[in-house]
């Protein structure tokens, strides 16, 4: 489908009082440009190890809308230019210039699908579910994802180093407990090498649903996963339903997550248990292992992959 993209030219200060005059005239879908740093509240939901480097905020900002090409918009543009008048008299819009564009004709949900091909962690081919498998490929050790909205698709480094550990660490029969699952791609390769049972968690009830869905299509039974929606760190009813005990604890999030859930994964391994990290850009190597220390694990290995890193540790005895 086409779209007419508008795009209007205004500050950062009228942001919300433009987005929020859209809304009133039933226009969805708004999206903001400018250069306004991220605040540590926000990269923390984001799920990101450092905000992206910007050029200096100057105070401006372009405010898109899209609407249906193809169809008569003079009314809608006509309100939309009435309201960006009446915004005036409260606040500084700045030019409040409309430029419009054409969208392509793409179809925006499906289309990242096509950087996401079959490829193989040494000898685990992970496949998407959309590709056909190659006759070659039967025999092979196979998993298979749709990470739908959520992440895992096992390309990145953070993911195949974690497998690889799990390969490395995990005996036969072993409970794992998966923290941070996104499509559950890590409590897949678990069960495949030998787990018993996989118990998974992320924040994002998405992932919750990505993570079933993938169990069902590698065949595995529901009863060796139970996944659920909450917060390590700091939610005591939370982690008083997943338990402790587990002989292998796998967590890819990112370092700012690891380091004040630390405790929490002490107490859900099992003495002398394994706990996998990864999602650990490389300059913040020191301060997780700090942190696992001192909550008591002893660090095994720490591994590298371009710029992330991977470390693995044991809980010891305090």
């Amino acid at each position: 489908m086409k779209w007419d993209k508008y795009t209007i030219d205004t500050t950062t200060e009228a942001e919300d009082f433009i987005s929020m005059m859209l809304s009133e005239n039933g226009i969805e879908g708004i999206e903001i440009e400018d250069n306004v740093p991220l605040t540590k509240e926000e990269t923390g939901e984001m799920f990101i190890d450092f905000p992206p480097e910007l050029p200096p905020d100057e105070g401006k900002s372009k405010v898109s809308f899209y609407l249906e090409a193809g169809e008569d918009h003079t009314g809608t543009l006509k309100a939309v230019r009435i309201g960006l008048e009446q915004l005036r008299s409260m606040v500084e819009i700045g030019s409040g210039d409309i430029t419009s564009s054409q969208t392509e004709d793409i179809d925006w949900i499906n289309n990242w699908k096509q950087f996401f091909q079959s490829f193989y962690i040494d000898d685990i081919l992970i496949k998407p579910t959309w590709e056909l498998l190659k006759e070659e490929d039967k025999n092979k050790f196979l998993i298979e994802i749709d990470p739908g909205i959520s992440f895992g698709t096992g390309k990145h480094e953070t993911t195949q180093l974690c497998i690889r550990q799990i390969r490395k660490y995990l005996k036969e029969g072993e409970r794992v407990l998966d923290v941070g699952c996104g499509s559950g791609i890590l409590s897949i390769a678990a069960l495949k090498l030998g787990a018993g049972s996989v118990v998974g968690t992320d924040v994002d009830g998405d992932c919750i649903t990505s993570t079933h869905e993938n169990m069902t299509v590698n065949h595995l039974a529901e009863n060796s996963g139970e996944f659920y929606v909450g917060n390590l760190i700091d939610d005591k009813a939370f982690q008083e339903k997943i338990g402790t005990g587990y002989d292998l604890v796998v967590a890819n999030i990112l370092a700012d997550i690891i380091i004040p859930m630390a405790p929490a994964l002490y107490q859900c391994a099992k003495e002398q248990g394994v706990l996998i990290t990864s999602g650990i850009i490389d300059f913040k190597e020191n301060e997780v292992k700090e942190a696992l220390e001192q909550a008591g694990f002893e660090i095994l290995e720490v591994n590298h992959q371009g710029e992330w890193v991977n470390v693995t540790a044991r809980k010891n005895q305090r």
